[in-house]
Formats: C-alpha cells, structure tokens, sequence
C-alpha cells in the first residue's frame, strides 16, 4: 500500500502552496458571503423537505461509500489484469479521498460550524407533503460557528466532507485523464451530485461551496503528482 502514499505530505502542503492558499481565503470568503445573506438560510428552506431533496438524499451514503469502494474496484482490477494505469488511479483517487478527508476535518476541528436542523430530514425520508416544504417553526441555526478546538465536533460542519472528498476525487481523475471527456463528465456529475445532495440535506450550501473549491484543489495537486509517478511507471 506504499503508492498510497505517494508523496503524501508533499500533497498535503502543495494543497496550500503558491496561488492554492488564495483558493482556501476565496472558499472563505464566499462563505461568509452565503451566510451573512442569508442564501444559506433561504435555500434550506426553500428545499428541505422537498421533493427533489428526498431524490438526493441517498448522495449522503454514495458519498461515504464510494471514496471506499471506487479505489479498492481499481486496485483489484489492475491488480488482476495487471495493468499499471488503473492501479495507478486507485492509489490517486484513494489519497485524494484521504487528503480531502483529512484536510476537511482539520477545519471542521476549528470552526465548529452548526448544521441545518435535523427534524426536517423526516420528510424526505418519508416523503410526506413535499409540495409544502418551508417549515417557518424551524431554528435558524445556519449562523452559528463555535471557532476553538473541538467545540463542534468533525461529524458534521464547514466545510463539507462529503463535497471536499467528492471533487477532490472527482478533479484527480479530471486531472490524470485530460483526453477523456466521457470519463471527465461522469467525475463532475459525480462530485455535483454529492455536494448539492448533501447541501440540500445535511449540509449548508456554502459547506458544500466551500468543500467544492477546496476539494477541487487537492484533487489537481494529487492528479498531477500521480499523473507524474504513471509516466514513470509505464
């Protein structure tokens, strides 16, 4: 499992490195942004319980599952077939997943950020009345950040791990894989499909803006780095 690894804390810094930590101040800043307008606010309410929220629902799990699954599929087929490109890309897409995870968590620790209210996932779980989706009783929580250490857990929060991890992956395929455009359009319609599901359910739509841009960064600092090792390699 050594390819792993590969340059691993290189990655992690690179993620920050030059022009990267201009795009971390802009995940931020359009943060800040979403909140201080109340879009975050307005567009929980506007699709929690919603139809189309009760349709993306299942993006929470595909998001937890996949960054598992896709990299040991890769990894048992190149291995089997023995082919160096696609265990190349197991190993890519599983350190993006782990950076994306990791570098998510880490700001998770910091910001403590509240998550939507809970209560209105009845809904669609249950699909009950979704034509009347605005819940004027519920608490508007999509405020509140407990800045320290720990103060809000790492289950949940800004910026969303599930949207980090989805376009860190998506955008290392994106980047190993420039001629594929079939390939290329099911990464973005993957990683989109994670992130505006969990921002119309467990997340806040500026968790998933800002783990889109953050994740985005990783997976081409990670794509690059493993794109190098398979011209090496072949």
């Amino acid at each position: 499992m050594k390819p792993l690894f590969y340059k691993f804390w290189k990655n992690i810094l690179d993620s920050f490195r030059d022009y990267n930590w201009a795009y971390h101040l802009l995940a931020i800043a359009l943060t800040y942004i979403i909140v201080v307008s109340d879009f975050d606010w307005k567009y929980f309410q506007f699709f929690s319980g919603s139809f189309l929220s009760s349709i993306l629902f299942s993006a929470a799990l595909v998001g937890f599952l996949f960054p598992f699954l896709a990299p040991i599929t890769l990894l048992v087929f190149g291995k089997i077939r023995k082919n160096i490109s696609l265990l190349n890309t197991g190993f890519a897409l599983g350190q993006a997943g782990i950076i994306g995870y990791l570098i998510s968590t880490s700001y998770k620790v910091f910001s403590g950020r509240a998550g939507p209210p809970l209560n209105h996932l009845n809904n669609a779980i249950l699909d009950i009345n979704p034509l009347s989706h605005i819940n004027s009783s519920l608490l508007d929580t999509s405020r509140i950040f407990q800045f320290g250490f720990l103060r809000g857990g790492i289950s949940w929060g800004w910026p969303s791990t599930h949207a980090t991890v989805a376009f860190a992956m998506a955008f290392a395929l994106w980047t190993l894989y420039p001629k594929n455009k079939t390939l290329r359009i099911f990464a973005l319609v993957y990683a989109f499909f994670i992130g505006i599901g969990v921002s119309m359910t467990i997340h806040w739509f500026s968790d998933f803006v800002a783990g889109a841009i953050i994740g985005t960064v990783i997976g081409i600092v990670v794509g690059k780095t493993f794109k190098t090792r398979n011209q090496l390699l072949v």
